[in-house]
Order: C-alpha cells, then sequence, then structure tokens
C-alpha cells in the first residue's frame, strides 16, 4: 500500500462515540496497529462528554474506588478502563484508542475522519469542524441515513463533504453494534469513489457519475462546486484498497464499491422499513407477515433509489450488498427501530415512549427518516407509489392502526 514517494502516515479520529462509534473505533484501532506502515497507531475518538456515576452492574465497579463511587467524566473512564462504559459496556478497547472530549483537538492533523453519530447532530459539528480540519482530510460516514426534505435528498456523506469541503465516502452495512463489538462475524459495504486528483493509479469504478452533486433535483452542471485539495503525495493514495485494510478485520469483512448513493439509501430506507416488521411482530403475526413487510420494503428502496437517483444508485446494491438486503434481513430481525416498534404495540404506547426508556440516551433513526420520506413523497405526489413507507409515517402519526397494514400495502 504505501509507496517508495510516501513519507507521511495517515492519522485517523473517529466523530462519535455511541456503541457504533465505540465498535468502529475499536475495529481501526486494531488495524492501525496491523497496518503501522500506512496508518499512525493512535486513533483519536470524539467524546460528547458527560458526567456519570458507574453502575454497580459494571465489571469495572470497585466499592473501594472513587472511580466507582463518585460521578466521573466518561472520557476518563474510557481511557483509564479502555472501554465505553456507557455506550459499549463489557467490550475492552484497544490501548490505542483515545477518548478526547474537544472536538478540535481530536480531529487534528488527521488526514481520515471517520464520522459515526446521529444524524440529526451533523450540521452542528460540520459547523464547528469547519477551518479545524486538514483541507485535504478525507471522511467515511457511518451515518445511516440520508437527509430528505420536501427540496430533495441528500446523502449524510455528501452534506458533510460539502460543508467541510473534502471528499467524502460511506460505510454501511447489516451490522448490529454489539455483535461486531464482540467480533461475531459479519459484512459491511464501504461505498467510495477517489477523486481522480487523489488517485495516481485510480480504482476501477462501475460509473462515471459524479457523486459530489448532493439533491436529486441535479444542476445542469451535474457537479459540486466544491473544489476539493488534492491528498500531498507524501501520504500513501487513498483507494479502495488501503480503506479497505482500515476496516476489514477477520471478523468484519468488508466490500468496497463505488456506489455513495445506493449505500447510503439503503442504510436509511431498511430503517423504516424495520419499524414496519416490529409492528406486525407486536402484533404476534409470524414470519410470514415479516417477510411480507420486508419484500414489500425492498421493492420500494429499489423504487425510490432509481427514481430519485436514476443516473448515480446500482440496483444491485439493494440487492447484492451488506448494505442493501442483509442490513434489511438484520434490521428487521434484530435491529433497534423493529425492537422498539414491537415493544410499543406490545405496550400499547407511542414508540417516542420506548425510546426514552429503552435506549440509554440514544435516537431511533427510522422514526425520523419515515417523516422526512413522507413529506417528500408527499411534496412529489408520489404516496401512492411507496404504500409500506406512507403506511409507517401514518402508523407513527396516529392516522392508521397496525391492523391495517395488509390493506395498505396491497396492490392492484
Amino acid at each position: 500500500m504505501a509507496t517508495l514517494s510516501s513519507t507521511e502516515k495517515h492519522k485517523v479520529t473517529v466523530v462519535g462515540s455511541g456503541n457504533w462509534g465505540s465498535a468502529i473505533a475499536k475495529i481501526v484501532a486494531e488495524n492501525t496497529l496491523a497496518h503501522p506502515n500506512v496508518f499512525e497507531p493512535q486513533v483519536r475518538m470524539w467524546v460528547y462528554e458527560e458526567t456519570i456515576t458507574l453502575s454497580e452492574t459494571s465489571r469495572r465497579y470497585d466499592a473501594s474506588s472513587e472511580l466507582s463511587t463518585k460521578p466521573q467524566k466518561l472520557t476518563e473512564l474510557i481511557n483509564h478502563f479502555h472501554e465505553n462504559v456507557k455506550y459499549l459496556p463489557d467490550i475492552s478497547l484497544p490501548s490505542n484508542v483515545v477518548a478526547v472530549p474537544s472536538l478540535e483537538d481530536a480531529v487534528k492533523d488527521s488526514s481520515i475522519l471517520v464520522f459515526n453519530l446521529p444524524h440529526q447532530f451533523i450540521g452542528g459539528i460540520c459547523d464547528q469542524l469547519k477551518g479545524k480540519i486538514l483541507p485535504y482530510a478525507r471522511g467515511v460516514s457511518c451515518i445511516k441515513g440520508v437527509h430528505v426534505s420536501a427540496d430533495g435528498v441528500s446523502l449524510f456523506s455528501e452534506a458533510i463533504g460539502s460543508k467541510l469541503g473534502i471528499y467524502c465516502g460511506a460505510l454501511s452495512g447489516a451490522n448490529i453494534a454489539n455483535e461486531v463489538a464482540q467480533e461475531k462475524f459479519s459484512e459491511t459495504t464501504i461505498a467510495y469513489d477517489p477523486p481522480l486528483i487523489d488517485s495516481r493509479n485510480p480504482t476501477p469504478t462501475s460509473s462515471e457519475v459524479d457523486l459530489t452533486r448532493l439533491k436529486t433535483e441535479q444542476s445542469k452542471e451535474g457537479r459540486s462546486k466544491v473544489k476539493l485539495e488534492p491528498l500531498p503525495s507524501k501520504f500513501p493514495p487513498l483507494d479502495h484498497q488501503l480503506l479497505k485494510s482500515l476496516f476489514h478485520r477477520p471478523y468484519f469483512h468488508v466490500r468496497m464499491v463505488s456506489d455513495v448513493a445506493g449505500v447510503s439509501l439503503g442504510g436509511a430506507l431498511k430503517n423504516v422499513v424495520a419499524l414496519a416488521a416490529g409492528f406486525v411482530d407486536g402484533r404476534g403475526w409470524g414470519d410470514n407477515a415479516k417477510a411480507a413487510v420486508m419484500r414489500v420494503g425492498l421493492l420500494e428502496m429499489v423504487k425510490f433509489g432509481k427514481l430519485y437517483f436514476s443516473e448515480s444508485v446500482h440496483a444491485g446494491t439493494f440487492t447484492e450488498e451488506s448494505a442493501g438486503v442483509a442490513d434489511l434481513i438484520t434490521s428487521c430481525s434484530g435491529g433497534r427501530n423493529a425492537r422498539c416498534a414491537k415493544l410499543a404495540v406490545q405496550r400499547g404506547v407511542h414508540i417516542n415512549e420506548v425510546e426514552k426508556s429503552e435506549l440509554n440516551g440514544q435516537k431511533l433513526q427510522g422514526t425520523l427518516t419515515a417523516k422526512e420520506v413522507n413529506d417528500f413523497l408527499k411534496s412529489k405526489g408520489q404516496e401512492r407509489e411507496f404504500p409500506l413507507f406512507t403506511a409507517v409515517y401514518r402508523i407513527l402519526e396516529g392516522k392508521a392502526q397496525v391492523d391495517d397494514i395488509p390493506e395498505l400495502i396491497e396492490r392492484p
């Protein structure tokens, strides 16, 4: 991977420290140690600072220690125990993961930024990062979702790139954070279409489409107004091979593709389908009903991508990659959106109540995505063309019941 002209190693920062952010930091830190010729070993992980008291049920609890009995800063606990005791308990992090409470300090001099935080915080975080990162830094977004409004659909990877003036790819797949952290075998998909100015030997791509455009309502030029600064030749080229070496583990297999839009859409829309799967599960309708909902949901995911990203999305991304059908299966079987939807039906409460009681301060992505997708479809007069997406939104708004799902998704 390193070339004779490479004199600098890549420094990596993970922006975000929830359960998935911490799991990704673990993977990345294992690989920076495994590939010392191209990566600096230390991986900084930005942590939104909190003061917590260690639970008595924690394996780290020691009644004789003030670290356990008195409130402590989360970053200090992470760095002392090498474990995110709040968001990823009972999982050891490599000693080269360093929790940093200052966002500016965390990203300083890093050439690779891995974004992993709830999507509602992206705008604010990027605003704080402007002017604080290397101008030639490159990003990978592990944020599952897209920003949808009546004006159009924006990929988070490209929203990050536009705000910061950098190129950003996307990682998504059938990746339940706790299972990945426990090193149970899984796959993921990384979409990265290396800017030509970075590649001395560009990675072959399956599309000539420029994915640095943001809106589905594309401009005539069809190209981003962001002027990228090339990665200096002193660094190893940031191509598919190098990115795979940063994320691939024996228990976490990586497939590299160039379809950033397809990978991003898959990670967002499957959460809406997972809510539907959880609803029918909560009613006790069995596996046949869940399979029917998943089939309809997959078709609507493909249809949405082909209709609104026709020039860049590959249908195969949804049906062949971990970021598509595999992620859909996992999310509908054991993901938090399906689980919370199931509990909401069983308890007879709104899903927001379950979110508060079950997620330890973390947020569901499916509920927000369902609303955003519906707002967009409504503005296009396309609600009837996506009956499952529309049904989920109506149930969340109290305008329909779970028992209405079979009728709502029935096609002539």
